[in-house]
């Protein structure tokens, strides 16, 4: 039968001359069948996913206002910068540690390391709650990106040896969702218990990611005799070869390594959604006119409205946790949508198209300070979100070698790595650039006649505070004199810019890597 590949709507088209590659679209079975098809052990690889990402988006989500908060309220009190030096060291060793740590779970197996990251991960969320400092929030990060990065590979190599490529859109969209559950529930409990106490979060996400113990005794692992069989075949021949030479000769394929580079674009801008929009809406955004419209002049008084919504004590403002939620909501509910909706589409076709509405969206979040302005670009960035996320490792598991499945997914890290490394390392920084409040307070104070010692001496992040008790002015009112003197929606056009600059070499690599697996498929 003549070999397949995709046409320009989705569909197959039959071509007698082009050899077939491991990146060509398949044919997707239809939402119920698709559904229907995927396997026992998917499910519980979603489940513990859905765990892990409650307990890390428990702290991710707070993560930048923990680090905000002055000393006399409990949290770090630094400056967007200083956190951003966490942030980029976090980013590196969480995201380029799977390149190696794959490569363990293809040879010692998905469900020890799985369980080993789960130890690790428990420390670093104990260290979090034991050391609130900079360097002991410093250290539990490190200790936490260490068993994500050790995590990673084995539930994403299980997922790929669970599913076919006939379901691979339904199965990756669906695990996306159930870890969106997690990455929902997360930010509520995380919001509900830093009102009491910042190490509660902690603490809690310690006991959250212990309940994995629980489902690894319900986990089978697929395909562990064949693995094990094909081990012991090449040791029996000499031909193991070492992880990190096995590593950098299949990094070192030129379709592998420009894929992770040109979608690096995509997570710089994904990263900044939870580092650097918390501090943007805590600072600027008047999420008023969201409460006023659905609960009328008075605000909420319903506690658990206001735990599900994550709203500040007395009802009247959604709090940057809960604006930032409605993301994993909308994926959580409407995921399995948009992954029929992919399903149509060719994968980078629907990477494309996911990749420019993400930039949209921060285009839109620094153009007002509005709350429903602000509701609606995070609505557009989910929507981008669900159509290129998936598809970004569903498309490198497609096309790794089916022994080296848990190696290739470990790689895919390394587009996260480079993301929001730089993500890390840049967004804070243009934040206090162009758009730190407390940075404009001590402008405006000096303007104002206090002298420079004096405002110097105000602690990091009290400076607005400062400002307004001798304007004697609300604080909104101030906030606004302050959005209309500076421009602090500059830093999203910069962000959105990296995302349509990444949409841009997505394309290109659409057309150009058929070619290069064609004529690798010949020779080989």
């Amino acid at each position: 039968m003549p070999p397949v590949l995709p046409g320009k709507t989705g569909e197959l088209h039959v071509s007698q001359t082009a050899p077939k590659t491991a990146v060509d679209d398949v044919v997707q079975l239809a939402l119920v069948p698709a559904i229907a098809s995927l396997s026992y052990v998917f499910w519980v690889v979603g489940g513990m996913e859905m765990i892990e990402r409650l307990a890390y988006y428990g702290v991710k989500a707070v993560a930048t206002l923990y680090a905000k908060d002055p000393i006399s309220k409990g949290g770090l009190g630094v400056t967007m910068t200083e956190f951003g030096s966490i942030l980029t060291v976090w980013a590196l060793l969480q995201s380029v540690l799977p390149v190696f740590t794959g490569g363990l779970s293809d040879r010692f197996g998905y469900k020890r390391t799985i369980a080993a990251s789960t130890v690790i991960k428990i420390c670093g969320y104990l260290i979090m709650a034991a050391l609130p400092t900079f360097n002991g929030f410093f250290l539990g990060a490190m200790v936490l990106a260490s068993g994500t990065a050790v995590f990673k590979p084995g539930i994403q190599g299980t997922l790929v040896k669970a599913t076919r490529r006939e379901n691979s859109s339904m199965a990756w969209g669906i695990f996306y969702q159930t870890v969106n559950i997690g990455g929902f529930l997360g930010p509520l409990v995380a919001g509900f218990l830093r009102k009491m106490e910042w190490q509660y979060v902690f603490l809690a996400c310690a006991g959250i990611i212990s309940i994995n113990f629980l489902m690894l005794l319900l986990y089978t692992e697929p395909g562990k005799a064949e693995r094990e069989a094909e081990l012991a075949l090449k040791r029996a021949a000499g031909k193991e070869k070492s992880l990190l030479t096995e590593s950098l000769e299949e990094l070192a394929k030129p379709h592998v390594w420009v894929y992770l580079l040109i979608f690096s674009g995509f997570w710089f801008m994904f990263n900044s959604l939870f580092d650097v929009l918390p501090a943007h809406i805590e600072e600027w955004v008047d999420t008023r006119d969201i409460v006023s419209t659905l609960f009328g002049a008075g605000g909420a008084q319903n506690e658990v409205v206001k735990f599900f919504i994550v709203m500040s004590k007395d009802g009247s403002e959604v709090l940057p946790e809960g604006m930032l939620n409605l993301n994993a909501g909308l994926i959580m509910i409407t995921c399995f949508v948009f992954a029929a909706i992919s399903g149509r589409m060719r994968a980078i076709t629907s990477m494309v198209v996911g990749t420019l509405f993400a930039s949209v969206a921060l285009f839109a979040s620094g153009a007002s300070t509005l709350g429903w302005v602000s509701v609606g670009a995070i609505g557009i960035f989910s929507v981008g979100e669900m159509l290129s996320s998936p598809k970004f490792s569903e498309y490198i598991g497609n096309f790794a070698p089916h022994d080296k499945k848990g190696m290739y997914l470990g790689f895919s890290q390394i587009s996260l790595a480079i993301g929001w490394t730089l993500e890390g390392a840049v967004g804070p920084r243009l934040y206090d650039a162009f758009a730190s409040k407390d940075l404009f307070s001590r402008q405006m104070l000096a303007e104002k006649g206090m002298g420079s010692d004096d405002v110097a001496k105000i602690p990091q992040g009290e400076a607005f505070q400062k400002l307004v008790d001798s304007l004697h002015m609300p604080a909104h009112d101030v906030t606004a004199m302050l959005y209309a003197q500076h421009n602090p929606g500059l830093v999203w056009i910069i962000m959105g810019a990296i995302g349509v600059a990444s949409a841009l070499g997505i394309w290109w690599y659409g057309k150009w890597v058929p070619g290069v697996m064609a004529r690798q498929a010949e020779r080989g």
